[in-house]
This record gives structure tokens, sequence and C-alpha cells, in this order.
């Protein structure tokens, strides 16, 4: 009964959220509730339920400052100087251009928003294409495949998930990613280098006209941003914001305090040394609340999911019934195999549906055959190089409308290089010994 009421709750979950019958969020509190009071589990849900966002609370705070640091970083023009400079040494060269543009997009994807890396990369770098005649598709390509790494940060959603739903810390999960992050970001360099090259080929470097904005030597263009943006900016900062925001990431991968912690004294520096007065803090953290809220209100939603869905021991019961159809010979295997379906899962179903619907009972299952929830939960972020490929990823439609292009032109002329980009985080993982080829234990 336990198992039929598992997966019934799983496959309810995933159609209603894939049909958008209802969103994640609702469907996240209410299907476990409704399927835990099929079970005769009424007495016990509130615990439950409680017992799991209480296991959450952690990752929902670290998500929660995260959000509100980066904003503020945004807001004092931290990203500024590198956007400019970018603008200004690539001048009239394709191939040039399209390096910078994957190396602004991974800088500016630190914020972990997928929207505002595709607002601040668009919006500087489209005139250039269009000016020099470029294919806007590789400006579509290399923000995405840039996104799609960096998109593995804790605060960036992947990993909050499988962090949520293994019950483990995403330091623990996120940490050990980074070289990888370093080696599949160095892919996307090769592959913006490959696209940049035939662009150069076919255009050759064209000498922008003197009075252009991007036809300077050594200074940088000015950024065209608003009034109110450019009252918010704080130029005479810069050091000190680059200084807290290096030291920031080096207390996080060194792992001197929980994630949570570290961003939770970051944000109160950054707003303590940006702005001072109490009005300009109470502004600038209500609109960046209007981001960090969503992603918070998920993480808890998921909480009563995980709660209900361990507490009645639906996932137990699930898991027993999945290795029962499992060959044999292929539970040693259970990582790679997730970190290979992770790609179509995550691709044709959302993040939501595969990290709290699948893979609780897959992560339960691997425990058998001696593969921790970490190995695991690493091995399912592979799949996030494709990932913001598909239709289900609303921030794609926003990166493809900015750019004037055909959403499945951006698709059939990205996706080859996206699964190029999943293959070596595949290979880097393995090799680095983050989750297991064949587990011996078990």
């Amino acid at each position: 009964m336990l198992t039929a009421l598992g997966f019934g709750m799983v496959v309810t979950f995933m159609y209603l959220i894939m049909s958008k019958r209802l969103s994640p969020l609702v469907a996240l509190i209410l299907i476990p509730i409704l399927f835990g009071l099929l079970g005769g589990f009424h007495a016990e849900l509130g615990n439950m339920m409680l017992d799991g966002i209480k296991k959450l609370a952690p990752t929902g705070v670290m998500l929660a400052f995260a959000i509100l640091y980066f904003g503020l970083m945004i807001d004092a023009g931290l990203f500024d100087p590198i956007v400019s400079r970018i603008l200004a040494l690539v001048k009239g060269d394709p191939l040039k251009v399209v390096i910078g543009t994957t190396i602004l997009a991974s800088v500016v994807s630190l914020d972990g928003d997928g929207s505002t890396t595709y607002m601040i990369t668009v919006s500087a770098m489209l005139p250039l294409y269009r000016r020099l005649g470029m294919n806007p598709l590789a400006l579509t390509a290399v923000t995405m495949l840039a996104g799609g790494v960096m998109n593995i940060l804790p605060w960036g959603g992947p990993t909050a998930r499988v962090a949520a739903t293994l019950h483990l810390d995403p330091g623990e999960l996120f940490v050990p990613m980074i070289p990888v992050m370093g080696v599949c970001l160095v892919a996307v360099l090769c592959v913006a280098y490959k696209l940049g090259l035939a662009e150069r080929r076919r255009l050759g470097t064209v000498k922008l006209p003197a009075d252009s904005a991007y036809a300077v030597n050594d200074a940088a263009p000015s950024l065209n941003i608003s009034e109110e943006d450019r009252q918010l900016r704080r130029p005479r900062l810069l050091w000190v914001n680059a200084a807290l925001t290096a030291v920031l990431l080096a207390a996080l991968i060194a792992g001197l305090m929980p994630l949570a912690v570290l961003f939770m004294i970051g944000f109160t520096l950054a707003a303590i040394i940006n702005y001072p007065q109490l009005e300009l803090q109470r502004s600038r953290i209500s609109f960046h609340a209007q981001n960090a809220l969503p992603v918070v209100a998920m993480i808890f939603a998921a909480g009563v999911f995980t709660g209900i869905l361990s507490g009645t021991g639906m996932v137990e019961a699930m898991s027993k019934s999945f290795l029962a159809v499992l060959p044999d010979a292929w539970g040693p295997y259970l990582a790679p195999i997730t970190a290979v379906a992770s790609v179509p899962f995550t691709f044709f179903m959302s993040n939501d549906a595969f990290y709290y619907g699948v893979l609780p009972i897959i992560a339960d299952a691997a425990k058998v055959y001696g593969i921790s929830a970490a190995e695991l939960g690493r091995a399912s972020l592979v799949g996030q190089a494709v990932h913001l490929l598909s239709p289900l990823v609303p921030s794609t439609y926003l990166l493809v409308g900015m750019a004037g292009v055909e959403f499945g032109d951006h698709q059939r002329y990205t996706i080859p290089w996206a699964l190029g980009i999943g293959v070596v985080m595949l290979i880097a993982c393995l090799a680095m010994g983050l989750f297991p080829l064949v587990s011996v234990a078990g």
C-alpha cells in the first residue's frame, strides 16, 4: 500500500506541475497532505511536516541571504567594471566578442539568478553583435552554457533542491564540485573560441568608427543604466566590495562556517558598508526580497513533501520496489546511471519534479549498494548542463526574446554543445572521485 501511495503521490505531483494545473509551491504542500490523509496518517502529519521543514531551515536561510547579498553587490556596481572592461577589450573582433560574452555571463551568474544573467549579458553585448553582423545564436549559446555550469551554485536552485531532498548540507554537495565547475567553464570557453573563430572567418575583424562606444583603447565605455540605478552605485567602495566577496567565497570554500551563517554575515556587512541609511537599506531589502521569497518558500514547501514522504515510510517502500525490478548487475552503477538519466529527466520535466519526486527514490535504493546520498546528489547535477534548454524553463524565453532569436533555432544551435559540456562534467566528476563509476560496497 505504501508503495502504491508513494508512486501515486510522485506521479500526481509531477503531472500537476508539468501540466501547469498547479504551481510547484502549491503542489509540494497540497499533494503530500492529501496522500498522507489517504494513507491514514492524519494524526502524525503535522509532526512529519514540521520535521521536514526543520531539516531544510538552514538551506532556506542560506538561499535568502545569498540572493540578498548578490543583489546588493549588483546594486553597488561590483560587476560594472568587468562589463565595461570586457566591452572595451573585445573591440571589433568576433572571436574576442564571443569569449568576452562567456566571461561576462560566468561572472554575472554568481548571483544565481538566470534572469539577471540574461538581462545584463544580452543588454551589454547584443548591440555589439548587431553592429558587427554576428550571429546572435552564438550570444545565446555561450550565455546559456556558462549559466548552466554556474547554475550548480548552491544558491542557484538545483543544488539547494538536492540538499533539501536528501537532507544534506549544501556545502557538502557544492564544495567538491568547484573543480568540476572550473573544468566545465574551460570547456565552455573552448566552445566560445570555436564559435568565435567561425564568426571571425565569416566576418573578419570589423573596424568600428572612432565615435563608437566600443572603439576605445584605455578607457572602458560607460554603461547604459537608469538614473535610479546610478544613484545606487558605490564606485568608491568597489575594492571594499570585491574584497568582501572574495573573503566570503574563500570562507565558503574552506568551510569555516555553515553557508547560511556566512551569507548572513556577508549580507549584514554589505548592507552597512554600502547603504548605511536605514530607509535605503529597507528599500533594497524589500526590492530583492521579491526574488528571495519564492525560492525560500519553495524550499520550505519541499520540507513538507520530503517530510511526509519519509515520515510515512513511502520512500523506503518505493526504494524496495525499485530495487526489486532493477537488475542486480546495474545496482553498483546507480551513480553514473543517475548522472546520465538526469539529462533527459531535467529536460523533459522540471527540476522540481525530478529532484523532489524521482531523486529520493533512487537515493534510498542506492544506499543498498553503498552509494552515499552526497555522491548520488552530485551525480544528479550533471543534467544541469542541458536543463536550461528545456522549454519548461521560463528564463530561457527571456534570453531568446531579448536576443531576438527563435526558441527552436536556439535549441538546435546549442544542444550539441550542451551535451558535450554534460559529458565533460560526467568525466570530470568520475576522475575526481565525486561519485564512483561502480560501487564496490553493498
